[in-house]
């Protein structure tokens, strides 16, 4: 698995908040939920995000735009228009007196808006657990990113389109599959064109000492790695290795590996028939016992209950 591999393989959603949105007349909606990261992407119509993060962006049909929580941020038909609906966590949509609208605003399967037949239509994505999402990739991205449809090509805007109304047996397990995908998608081709602005661990991609270090990493990370054997691995010293690797990927190589293994341990843990022994057997602890001490110190809960909460 190369770097970037290894950044893109965090998403995983588990029963995500997928929407299609349709709007009409003035409208501004003030999103406060905090999703970790929510993905908008246009179909028909305008529509503009507006952040504290830089100036307001429009997305158009094809256009995506991704957020990163916890940030919050406005999306209208124009950038002025005043928010008179707000969404707070757990998707819950009021108006500004804190009256509901869900009622009043859903038509129907996964369709949401204040005019079914709106001239505006957007797809909502949003990951609404951290452990969906690896924190290496949250700190790679912006408040808010975007790629206009002009810059990349493909079908999945259109299949998520037409499966979000859908309301068949499992569709759930299609959509989370199909929004990871397009993330995936959107991301990659994002990253690709950001040229000088291009995070460190980016320009990594072009040392094959921390090339290989990463791989190793990411292939086994089960393996006693210690920093002697994977400078060994990566052909370098271990002074080298150390030095290239904080100025390159930001973090020195054992802490890379501590925050890796327990990415992978937040995912295992939701996965059927997994225990607290056998993820901390998958990805390197000695015992469960240090396992959990080491997640609940760096996630702030128990593997336990990390694993009851996203089961909700």
């Amino acid at each position: 698995m190369d770097n970037l591999a290894g950044i893109l393989d965090g998403p995983r959603a588990r029963g995500a908040f997928t929407l299609r949105t349709v709007m009409d007349g003035e409208w501004a909606i003030r999103i406060e939920t905090e999703s970790p990261l929510t993905l908008l992407a246009g179909i028909e119509g305008e529509a503009w995000v507006v952040s504290a993060a830089g100036p307001p962006v429009r997305i158009g049909p094809g256009d995506i735009a991704v957020t990163r929580g916890p940030d919050h941020y406005t999306v209208a038909g124009t950038p002025s228009t005043t928010p008179d609906v707000i969404v707070y966590p757990g998707q819950r949509c009021c108006d500004t007196d804190g009256n509901s609208v869900e009622a009043k605003m859903t038509h129907g399967v996964r369709t949401w808006g204040n005019n079914p037949n709106g001239k505006t239509e957007f797809l909502v994505g949003a990951y609404e657990q951290l452990s969906d999402i690896s924190d290496r990739l949250l700190r790679a991205l912006p408040p808010v990113l975007t790629l206009a449809k002009s810059e990349w090509n493909s079908p999945l805007i259109a299949l998520l389109a037409a499966e979000v109304v859908k309301d068949d047996p499992g569709q759930a397990a299609v959509l989370d599959r199909l929004l990871d995908l397009l993330l995936t998608a959107v991301l990659r081709s994002w990253f690709a064109r950001q040229d000088a602005h291009q995070p460190d661990w980016w320009r990594s991609q072009g040392d094959p000492v921390i090339e290989r270090a990463l791989r190793c990493m990411h292939d086994d990370p089960a393996h006693p790695w210690t920093m002697e054997t994977l400078a060994k691995s990566a052909g370098a010293s271990r002074a080298s290795l150390a030095r290239r690797f904080q100025d390159l990927v930001g973090e020195p190589p054992m802490t890379f590996l501590k925050n890796w293994r327990l990415a992978l341990a937040a995912d295992l843990l939701c996965q059927p028939g997994e225990t607290v022994g056998t993820v901390a057997e998958k990805i390197g602890y000695a015992s469960p016992y240090a396992f959990s001490t080491a997640f609940k110190r760096v996630r702030g809960i128990s593997p336990k209950d990390h694993r009851s909460q996203a089961a909700r």
